[in-house]
């Protein structure tokens, strides 16, 4: 593969058919703009279709695993206009569904910040690991963005209740209520973490992976956790028009400023 240490992401396959997928922002912990989102599409593309590769795991460059959307990138999205706009929704959408929708076995590898859109990714792999220091937070509506093209995934991973909770507050929790409420499966000490991914590696290339292909596509089918057409098209449709409203842009103005935004309400 063709590609660059600048490379928004980086692209590797091992001899033994293990891909990696390396967000590679780190100044900006590894937030997603389109450039990111683009370069994290064509890659899942490529290694889906790829009779090499048995396994993805998906890694964060520098200290976090994923910051979310770039905080940035959604106050220009605010202007876009609306084709434009829903382009940029549906690719966030698209890139979630490639990784919900995978063909083989997938890790996440979760340290420091892992918000918004990165908890959307981490809903969408197989086997999700975080260490002790890691962080989460769904927290769009703090921003006064909307979730949308996540959340499908999200209700999946952890059930309706626990989303509920955290989707709407947009607070923040660590890794042992990740582990609890089933957005990751394990805390892992950073230490211990390579050992334990390569467990579970060992576990995958014992099973057959045309099983492992079938398997996948009939638990998420069977279940209703895969997305057609028109079930994207809406959720990308909700995403935009929430940005590019006027709590959108108070919201992005008001994180940028880094002051309370219009709707906050404070204590008596």
């Amino acid at each position: 593969m063709s590609q660059s240490l600048s490379d928004p992401v980086l692209l590797d396959i091992d001899a033994r058919g293990v891909a990696t997928a390396t967000l590679n922002r780190p100044a900006l912990g590894n937030a997603y703009d389109e450039d990111m989102l683009a370069a994290l599409i064509g890659g899942l593309e490529r290694l889906a279709g790829d009779a090499r590769v048995r396994a993805l795991v998906i890694r964060g460059a520098g200290k976090h695993f994923q910051a979310g959307a770039d905080i940035n990138w959604i106050g220009r999205a605010a202007g876009y206009a609306p084709a434009q706009a829903h382009a940029a929704s549906m690719a966030t959408t698209r890139a979630m569904q490639l990784l919900n929708e995978f063909p083989k076995p997938t890790i996440a590898v979760v340290k420091g910040a892992c918000f918004g859109g990165g908890c959307g990714m981490v809903c969408c792999v197989d086997v999700a690991f975080a260490t002790p220091d890691a962080i989460f937070g769904l927290t769009e509506v703090r921003v006064g963005v909307a979730p949308t093209p996540i959340s499908t995934h999200m209700v999946h991973a952890m059930g309706l209740r626990h989303t509920r909770r955290y989707a709407l507050t947009g607070e923040r929790f660590d890794a042992a209520e990740a582990c609890r409420i089933g957005l990751v499966h394990e805390v892992v000490a950073a230490e211990a973490m390579e050992e334990r991914i390569a467990g579970v590696l060992d576990a995958v290339f014992l099973s057959a992976p045309g099983a492992i292909a079938v398997t996948k596509a009939s638990f998420l089918g069977a279940n209703g956790v895969t997305l057609d057409a028109r079930a994207m098209d809406l959720l990308a449709q909700e995403s935009w028009m929430q940005r590019n409203s006027p709590e959108g842009r108070e919201g992005t103005a008001a994180f940028a400023a880094k002051r309370k935004p219009a709707w906050y309400v404070p204590r008596a």
